[in-house]
């Protein structure tokens, strides 16, 4: 077939002698908790102020050089002797040459490991979350309901009288301080901002007045009781957003003057080094207009425009600004702006020093800099999208070096003085290996190599394929293949499929970014498992990932198709037996490629799926759609429940009860659609589970919707 290559293919779990173990449906499903995952370094982080590192094993904290020489061992025995309460060893939150910082019984600890003494205490309401700790002004904020707090204690030691200092101090419920805003997009995880010496604390506020109450029912209760969520629909009213400034010193709180009234957002919050200015992102709701504006936080008033950036289809800053070390004036801004997301210098005038990377390759995040500061080391793809490298780039020329070059996906840390990495890498052949790396030369030590923790037991085997878009695009493809793989044989497929933006199933790693499921669905029931990243996924560069806009689905589904067409073509494959499976957006395309492709699917099995995108959220969907008035035909051409009438296999619903991300109205209306038109489908709800369903009851998921495919795919 034309369109089509196949990339030599890599197998991923053959071992070198006989596999007798069966792997359980539970086992795989819980493969973590069960010991059947590569094994790694627990706790596994640099010690600041130095280039030693910490890890945890043996129910102990053990710290060696970067050279590997062992420098002390922190036990629970000793901190039980100040923290007898302590059962078991506490996460560290933050680690120096001497001090741990860590949690317990309701206080921020500082602790020093060497002399064995408690330093300070800070504590905190037992109702706290939300928490944040500034190291450098012994300070600890947190949120208490919709309100901010602070807890400091005395230089002394002895805790403030006072445990909670309030921030904000509001009876309205719809307004919501110090925690994440728009529904986590633009790259926010949390809502509270430290300065870098922790008198200043700049965070988030929500005014949720106008966004609509949307209803899920608690049945735990006697009788169940009404939970409302907010929930701004796409095309509906939404949140309206707030920068406030804490004082420590003068315990007061000031807001910045931005008048957000048009809805716009507020994002990638960074302060200045010097502590006197914070820095934001402001983008339109439309989401095609972006501005990085400069505040003073004495004043609250808008300083300057450093810049902007505009696109046609949209503009999604996802990361803050990175100072460079030693330099208060000029910083690194990460930015799709030439196709792929690169890295820029500006300086804190607004000026563009120069495009720092030129990648035709996607740059995922900058992991800090060198001793001199002459380079920076970012984490990228490299051109194999299904890998994720460490590139030192020089600042100056421009000129970069991989120091991962082992093909894989590497999750690496750097060293305070960027003397050191510590990368922890695997890849189709490789559970895990640990090593720390020498940035000057590249030359790796290795710490830990992890053991195949499934090589006793009957496995498949796993293997890359890449296909051609119509456009010209390398789709990359996954196939796992039964344990007793026999090519003169037909054998039925599932393709399993997300689809959507912000994913990417494929990946060099181990197990290839399969879920062990997937595995188990292969040798115990003879199946081939098929999975493709269509146009539309993460880590490929803006053109792949913005075909989308306006039109959901519409190149996913091509992509997908293609993928069956190449699955037909193998001898092995049985053409009449092919099923689908997703998840959320992969629900969405599931019920699509089903419904609107009904002859190529026998069966499908979805959940959480989006059906109807005017009841999604505004801020991812206004994003890749616009509103429902602007892109009517848009919304129109891809409401699942329009084509249900097309149905001729068997269709599976799933859905959590209290689903606060793809709201129980999508299956909701479509069930009611297809009442009435009479189509036969079938549904199932997993009470008080939310988007997905967690911990015991997935095993009791993932069985029902693999029974169902096997079952109905004849």
């Amino acid at each position: 077939m034309k369109n089509i290559f196949l990339v030599v293919a890599l197998s991923a779990f053959i071992g070198a002698f006989a596999q007798e173990k069966e792997l359980a449906l539970e086992d795989a499903v819980l493969s973590r908790s069960k010991g059947l995952t590569p094994k790694n370094y627990n706790g596994l982080k640099w010690i600041s102020g130095t280039n030693n590192y910490i890890y945890k094993a043996d129910n102990q904290y053990i710290i060696k050089t970067a050279s590997g020489k062992d420098v002390t061992k922190l036990g629970l025995e000793q901190l039980q002797k100040l923290y007898p309460e302590l059962k078991s060893l506490p996460y560290i939150e933050d680690i120096s040459n001497t001090g741990i910082i860590f949690s317990n019984s309701n206080e921020y600890i500082h602790y020093d490991y060497i002399k064995g003494k408690e330093l300070i205490k800070t504590p905190y309401n037992e109702n706290a979350v939300n928490k944040d700790y500034s190291k450098e002004g012994k300070i600890l904020a947190y949120t208490i309901d919709n309100n901010l707090f602070v807890s400091k204690a005395n230089r002394d030691g002895k805790p403030f009288e006072m445990q909670s200092l309030p921030v904000t101090n509001t009876e309205d419920k719809n307004i919501v301080s110090g925690q994440a805003i728009h529904r986590y997009e633009f790259g926010i995880s949390k809502g509270t901002f430290w300065n870098p010496s922790g008198n200043l604390l700049a965070f988030y506020q929500k005014d949720e007045s106008n966004v609509t109450d949307y209803p899920l029912v608690d049945i735990t209760t006697y009788p169940a009781e009404l939970k409302n969520i907010k929930y701004p629909m796409a095309g509906q009213k939404s949140e309206i957003a707030k920068i406030g400034i804490y004082d420590v010193k003068k315990n007061q709180t000031s807001y910045l003057n931005i008048d957000t009234k048009d809805e716009h957002y507020l994002t990638n919050l960074s302060w200045t080094p010097d502590g006197k200015f914070v820095l934001v992102a402001e983008v339109n709701r439309a989401q095609n207009h972006a501005a990085y504006n400069m505040y003073d936080v004495l004043t609250g008033e808008k300083v300057k425009t450093l810049f902007e950036e505009k696109n046609d289809r949209w503009v999604e800053p996802e990361h803050d600004a990175v100072f460079l070390p030693n330099r208060s004036t000029s910083f690194l801004w990460m930015s799709e702006r030439d196709g792929f997301m690169n890295v820029y210098q500006y300086n804190i005038s607004g000026k563009l020093i120069k495009q720092v990377t030129k990648f035709q390759f996607v740059v995922k995040s900058i992991l800090g800099f060198d001793k001199k500061g002459q380079n920076v080391f970012v984490s990228a793809t490299g051109k194999d999208a299904r890998n994720t490298h460490v590139f030192k780039v020089n600042l100056k020329s421009g000129k970069y070096k991989n120091v991962t070059p082992v093909s894989g996906v590497h999750h690496a840390q750097l060293s305070f003085d960027g003397s050191y990495l510590i990368d922890n890498y695997s890849s189709l052949t490789i559970p895990r290996n640990i090593e720390v790396v020498t940035t000057k030369n590249g030359k790796a030590r290795s710490v830990f190599k992890a053991e195949n923790p499934l090589k006793d037991y009957k496995r498949g085997t796993t293997e890359f394929v890449t296909l051609k878009s119509k456009d010209g695009f390398d789709l990359y493809s996954r196939i796992i293949k039964p344990a007793n793989f026999d090519a003169t044989k037909k054998y039925p497929v599932l393709v399993y499929v997300y689809g959507g933006t912000h994913a990417q199933l494929v990946t060099n790693s181990w197990g290839g970014g399969a879920s062990m499921w997937m595995d188990w669905l292969a040798t115990q029931k003879d199946y081939i498992v098929f999975t493709l990243d269509n146009r539309g996924s993460s880590n490929r560069g803006f053109a792949f990932e913005s075909i989308i806009h306006r039109n959901a689905g519409e190149a996913a589904m091509e992509d997908q198709l293609l993928g069956v067409d190449y699955l037909k073509s193998l001898a092995y494959v049985d053409g009449n037996r092919i099923a689908v499976k997703g998840w959320s957006y992969g629900g969405f395309m599931t019920s699509s490629l089903m419904l609107r492709h009904p002859k190529v699917f026998n069966v499908g099995a979805c959940g959480g799926p989006v059906t109807d995108w005017k009841y999604y959220e505004v801020m991812y969907g206004e994003r890749y759609m616009d509103t429902p008035q602007e892109n009517p035909e848009g919304y129109a051409k891809s409401r699942v429940g329009q084509y249900l009438e097309n149905l001729e296999g068997k269709l599976l619903i799933i859905h959590g009860s209290v689903d606060p991300v793809v709201v129980p109205q999508h299956s909701m209306t479509l069930l009611k659609e297809a009442v009435e038109k009479e189509v036969q489908i079938d549904f199932f709800t997993y009470p008080m589970h939310e988007h997905n369903v967690r911990g015991k009851d997935r095993v009791h998921l993932i069985q029902k919707m693999l029974d169902y495919i096997v079952e109905y795919n004849k």
